[in-house]
């Protein structure tokens, strides 16, 4: 068994990025999408990518965007990973894989075992199970049962986030044993600022417990 890998979401800036790398974070997730406090500008992204490819997962996350928008912006960028975190159905997802070349993601907020269930229709690289909030896409801060996870119908690698943070990584690992977990606000000191002290800990803390 071999610790979870680590997605650190919500980076708007080179520092934190290379600070991820640093510490050793499979996957780096930059939002896309307009109504996140958490939305990364193109340029940024561009130079996060230019400094870090082939070292990190670049993971682009969006929310119901045109499939020309993702295509133009996983180009820019160079993604590995595309993150659909909206109403995307599994049609669109297999498009998204076959225009952009990246593995796919589809990512679920988790409100009942109906919702897991329905992650089994995304034939997706990845699962993410998020937390739920209303009117909230991701970095929700919220969690949600973990015990639901164990009757996925799907052998699809789990990546699971919805407020993850040093103090919570640890127990939900060892409840769900994923491939990845996925955080955010759990290490901020802001929306799109990550806080140094709290990454280091969140990454020391998952680090103790295999998937």
């Amino acid at each position: 068994m071999t610790p979870a890998r680590v997605k650190i979401c919500g980076v708007t800036r080179l520092a934190d990025a290379e600070l991820a790398v640093e510490l050793g974070a499979w996957a780096l997730g930059m939002v896309f999408y307009p109504g996140s406090g958490r939305c990364c500008t193109l340029a940024e992204a561009e130079t996060i990518g230019a400094v870090l490819r082939r070292r990190v997962e670049l993971a682009g996350v969006f929310v119901n965007a045109p499939l020309d928008e993702i295509a133009r912006v996983s180009e820019r960028v160079g993604l590995t990973l595309v993150q659909l975190h909206g109403d995307e159905g599994p049609a669109f997802c297999a498009e998204v894989a076959r225009r952009t070349g990246a593995r796919t993601i589809k990512a679920a907020s988790i409100r009942g075992l109906f919702t897991v269930r329905g992650l089994a229709r995304f034939h997706t690289d990845f699962h993410l199970a998020d937390g739920y909030a209303p009117g909230l896409r991701g970095g929700t801060g919220e969690s949600f049962d973990w015990t639901l996870l164990s009757k996925r119908p799907s052998k699809v690698p789990l990546i699971v986030g919805g407020g993850l943070d040093p103090e919570r990584v640890a127990a939900a690992i060892a409840t769900t044993h994923p491939f990845a977990v996925d955080v955010s606000s759990g290490v901020e000191g802001a929306p799109g600022i990550k806080d140094p002290q709290r990454m280091r800990a969140f990454f020391a803390a998952a680090e103790v417990v295999a998937a």
